[in-house]
């Protein structure tokens, strides 16, 4: 079998550092050389060959490998690896001919061109989210690793919110083959959005999607790089999309009146929701502003009235007590037009009524739904999430002890905080929110927040007077499995 994966495509003699020896591009991708020791070396071309080009008689193969990886691929290794871990190099080959050199051009360029990688891209870059470093970091940890890879784009900076979503929406996706976004999640959100509010929603949401980790959060491409274990960093982010490897994602359609949202990461109502949008206002202390509210939420805790429903997934239909799906349209706050509603993808095609729904009734002290594993960098929020399996996983606090909380919180980054007595976690595949106001003060009512986005302000919030989406009220989840696509590691 062996024997097989070591067919070779070419194999001649070159010239290499000087010194005359074989080298090989084997059938299952490896380019391999002899060193004057006699120790082995390999380059492999779908894993870390970014691309090559000719200079006089010699070729100059460009590729991207990791720490660990160096040595074997190289030998010993110097230099400054980029973006964390991954190092760009060039190995240098002299074939002996001019028709050498033809064939080693000619089966590399066939052999780089059957991986199906992109081409042509439209990248996004956020310079105002995170630490105000998205063009710095496209310069120096991005863009030299898509010229090595020849991968052509165009550049486009976002200017205020909502700029990345206006735009998709009338792009002409013909001329590309990915869109990329260089920032946090909300630049990813505001994608998914443009594309499947276009009229070819269906043939726009198929365009892939890359990220480069640019902003607060990251959780989306955190899920990503993690799910192999690579660490999360803009080079190996950058390597992924350059490899063109895909996967589906899930979309939850978040659904109020006539008003629609899209949703790929999560939904938080209550504790999180709180941390997550009222430390706003200690934004200048950076990240320590989540941390140090969040403390400040633990001692002063709060409880929210209302009414969860949802389709639990199988296995977990002992969660709750048997109900019936009620339709209650609920008028958005924000005056949109209907024909604007009405365009695009109006969410999955499910009879919710024919549907086995369970209920919760609160008070409750936290409502937090996701989409993939990771919220953040540093937060394992649902461990057991997955891509594409059509279901979100809630994550439930009812009644906790304030020792208890602080000790969930200290759990988020490992995921243990989902094994506390105090936590329910679930699948769903269907959701009802019917949020209500704060059990000890009903003059003061919740956030709903989607995707790091307030979706809805009740009265009495952190900046209540500001213009939402939704209305504090009534809204519906519903999952379409896999409808979206992004670009994976492998």
């Amino acid at each position: 079998m062996r024997q097989q994966q070591e067919e070779a495509i070419l194999s001649e003699r070159v010239i290499i550092n000087g010194v005359t020896t074989p080298l090989t591009l084997t059938a299952d991708g490896r380019l391999t050389w002899s060193e004057v020791e006699g120790i082995q070396r390999h380059l492999i071309v779908e894993k870390e060959v970014l691309g090559f080009t000719t200079e006089g008689p010699r070729v100059k193969v460009k590729a991207a490998v990791d720490r660990s990886d160096a040595a074997c691929c190289l030998g010993p290794t110097s230099g400054r690896f980029g973006g964390g871990l991954v190092r760009r190099i060039d190995f240098v080959f002299e074939p002996l001919t001019v028709e050498s050199k033809r064939a080693w051009s000619q089966n590399l360029t066939e052999y780089i061109d059957s991986l199906g990688r992109p081409k042509k891209l439209f990248v996004f870059v956020n310079p105002f989210g995170g630490k105000k470093s998205g063009r710095k970091l496209f310069l120096e940890d991005v863009k030299p690793f898509l010229e090595d890879a020849d991968i052509q784009y165009s550049l486009q900076e976002t200017k205020y919110q909502l700029h990345a979503k206006e735009v998709v929406n009338s792009l002409d996706l013909d001329n590309y083959d990915a869109i990329i976004c260089v920032s946090g999640d909300g630049t990813l959100v505001e994608i998914v959005n443009g594309l499947l509010q276009r009229d070819d929603w269906s043939t726009a949401i198929k365009m892939p999607i890359g990220i480069v980790p640019a902003g607060t959060g990251n959780g989306m491409v955190k899920s990503l790089l993690d799910s192999v274990g690579l660490p999360c960093t803009p080079s190996h982010a950058t390597m992924a999309i350059i490899r063109g490897h895909k996967r589906s994602l899930d979309v939850a359609t978040i659904k109020q009146g006539e008003t629609k949202f899209f949703s790929v990461l999560m939904l938080a109502w209550g504790l999180i929701a709180d941390i997550d949008i009222e430390s706003e206002k200690y934004r200048w202390m950076g990240k320590a502003r989540i941390e140090f509210y969040a403390l400040q939420r633990v001692i002063r805790l709060r409880y929210y009235t209302g009414r969860i429903s949802f389709v639990p997934a199988p296995g977990f239909e002992q969660y709750g007590e048997p109900t019936s799906y009620r339709d209650t349209p609920i008028p958005s706050r924000q005056e949109q037009a209907i024909d604007s509603q009405l365009r695009g993808y109006q969410g999955p095609h499910v009879n919710l009524e024919k549907l086995e729904w369970r209920t919760i009734n609160g008070p409750f002290v936290s409502i937090w739904l996701h989409n993939v594993p990771w919220g953040a960098e540093n937060t394992m929020a649902a461990p057991d999430a997955k891509f594409s399996d059509g279901y979100l996983d809630l994550i439930m606090m009812k009644d906790c002890s304030k020792l208890a909380m602080l000790s969930c919180m200290s759990e988020m980054e490992s995921g243990g905080h989902v094994k506390s007595p105090h936590v329910t976690y679930l699948k769903v595949k269907a959701f009802i929110l019917e949020p209500g106001a704060c059990l000890h003060d009903p003059a003061r009512e919740g956030i709903i927040d989607s995707d790091g986005e307030v979706l809805a302000r009740g009265k009495g919030t952190y900046k209540c007077e500001l213009k939402t989406l939704m209305s504090y009220d009534t809204l519906q989840i519903t999952m379409d499995q896999g409808l979206a696509t992004l670009f994976t590691p492998v």
